[in-house]
């Protein structure tokens, strides 16, 4: 007799096929039959619910959260079974003492540092380790190519020596080997945004030799971003490394309607051989550390240099010059437009929620100096919400059939992204069925088994016999994204269960306390288990 019987489901598979109404027994972890009148020890009755594969969240930025806070409510409130992390080049493994202090100040905007935690990892495959403890969803690890400059090269704003490349080439490679998926860039973020192209189709050479994928967040999504895309995938090309594009959106004013260009670029690329996925969130705004949009030149030599140069006048006024004037690499080459930047995380409460524009009039205080004085006071902590984008670029894209699903959520701040708890279901509520963007089956492939197919996950990302039960069930007509800009922690709704290895994580719409989930690694197969 099975452990579990889902009764009576709506089965939305994960193919992109017709949902048909079955029963799906649970044994082990796994789904061991689907048909009609299963029984089992327990019973679900999900008359009038649909039951697909897990969620997953190809960009997530829960790489403390998923240690610090392990039962995750945030994601699992949204059906996701499986986060991607390691994103946007910086992370905390690989490192060592240094790098990892450096590294702890440079993206406490995006993941906190909570006093009195036990950093007590630096390799891939101790972090993967801690994972392994006890968190409530499965997790996938992306080599943060960042990270690897900074442990063989330091800050430096120059082309690698042959030595520095062959390290950078051994810490990917061994991170691989320790399980990662892949490797990710930040080419806005420094130290990564140091690195030129060439560079990195060395480093993803070894990915691709190893079976994994390489996930930018490119050089510009702004001024320049057509060609941003168009550097990727000759990246791509020339390491023979499968590519999946971070935030795949087309933001900023100079882009407002230019979908079908960025969309042109790839299907070229596909049909000449490449292979070339993407993951956008359903949102118009993004979200990042205030730090990140100045240009790369002030950030060279890490934290501490940064904040010596903001503290100088005349460094200042260069800085000034650039962001405001020709606008910043930093900012993705677009002169900065102050009341876009809301504050969604500092150390001074009466700070978030307002631009930096509103904070500069209430000061009496120019916008820049306002910038830089807060940057000062954050020790380059804050996060912000940047309030761009396009609607009719978001849903372009996310038609997409290499499209997939990414929060790009960050936990930490104090007024975070509503994207962090309502990712998901708005995929499901707003862009399937009120909008009729793609229909809910074929949104379901978008956020399971497509992804599952990126990331080669052995036995998941579809309801099928003898794969993981991996599992949510949602109510077509009521699942909503209920997060918002001003109330951005609130969770979803019409999602009453959600089950990791045929475990359930939300019961009834409650979070239980249990912890099935684990790292997922690469094999030396390339499949991931």
């Amino acid at each position: 007799m099975a452990d579990l019987v889902i009764s009576g489901a709506t089965v939305i598979d994960g193919t992109g096929g017709p949902a048909r109404v079955a029963d799906v027994a649970v044994t082990d972890g796994r789904i061991t039959e689907m048909g009609a009148g299963l029984t089992g020890r327990r019973t679900i009755d999900a008359s009038g619910l649909a039951l697909a594969p897990g969620f997953i969240d190809m960009h997530a930025h829960s790489d403390l959260a998923l240690l610090a806070e392990p039962d995750h409510l945030a994601k699992v409130s949204q059906g996701v079974t499986c986060e991607v992390i390691g994103q946007d080049g910086l992370s905390y493994a690989p490192s060592d003492d240094a790098t990892l202090a450096a590294t702890r100040q440079a993206i406490t905007g995006w993941n906190g540092d909570p006093p009195g935690f036990d950093w007590n990892w630096r390799s891939v495959g101790e972090y993967l380790d801690r994972l392994d403890e006890g968190i409530a969803v499965n997790a996938c690890y992306l080599v943060p190519q960042g990270s690897v400059r900074m442990l063989a090269m330091g800050w430096d704003a120059r082309p690698p020596t042959e030595a520095e490349l062959d390290r950078q080439r051994e810490l990917v490679a061994l991170g691989m080997e320790e399980g990662a998926v892949g490797m990710s860039s930040g080419l806005t973020y420094v130290p990564g945004m140091y690195a030129e192209d060439g560079e990195l189709v060395e480093l993803c050479r070894v990915v691709a030799g190893l079976g994994g994928f390489y996930a930018p967040h490119h050089r510009s999504y702004g001024a320049g971003a057509l060609e941003a895309y168009a550097g990727m995938v000759e990246v791509s090309r020339a390491s023979g490394c499968p590519l999946h594009l971070a935030h795949a959106t087309m933001n900023f004013a100079v882009n407002r309607g230019r979908a079908a260009e960025l969309l042109a670029l790839l299907d070229e690329a596909i049909a000449g051989g490449c292979d070339i996925s993407l993951d956008t969130y359903p949102y118009l705004p993004g979200a990042t550390t205030l730090a990140a949009l100045l240009p790369s030149r002030s950030a060279e030599g890490g934290p501490a240099a940064t904040l010596r140069r903001l503290a100088d006048p005349s460094e200042r006024e260069r800085i000034r010059y650039v962001m405001e004037v020709e606008g910043s690499d930093g900012c993705h080459g677009v002169p900065v437009e102050w009341e876009t930047i809301e504050i969604a995380g500092s150390r001074d409460p009466g700070a978030v929620g307002r631009t930096v524009a509103e904070l500069a009039a209430a000061s009496g205080r120019s916008p820049f100096d306002t910038y830089c004085d807060r940057l000062l006071a954050d020790d380059l902590g804050t996060t912000i919400l940047q309030h761009i984008g396009d609607e009719s670029n978001v849903r372009a894209i996310m038609r997409h059939p290499a499209h997939t699903g990414g929060s790009d959520g960050l936990l930490a701040p104090a007024k975070p992204h509503p994207r962090a708890w309502g990712t998901f279901p708005r995929f499901l509520g707003h862009y399937a069925r009120d909008l009729g963007v793609f229909s809910l089956e074929e949104c379901v492939a978008h956020l399971t088994g497509r992804p599952a197919r990126r990331l080669r996950l052995a036995g998941r990302g579809l309801v099928r016999t003898g794969y993981h039960a991996d599992l949510v069930l949602f109510d077509p007509a009521t699942v909503r994204d209920a997060a918002t800009f001003a109330e951005p922690r609130r969770r979803a709704e019409g999602i009453p269960y959600v089950l990791v290895g045929g475990v359930p994580v939300i019961a009834e719409g409650r979070r239980t306390g249990a912890l099935p989930g684990r790292s997922l690694r690469r094999r030396p197969d390339g499949r991931v288990h």
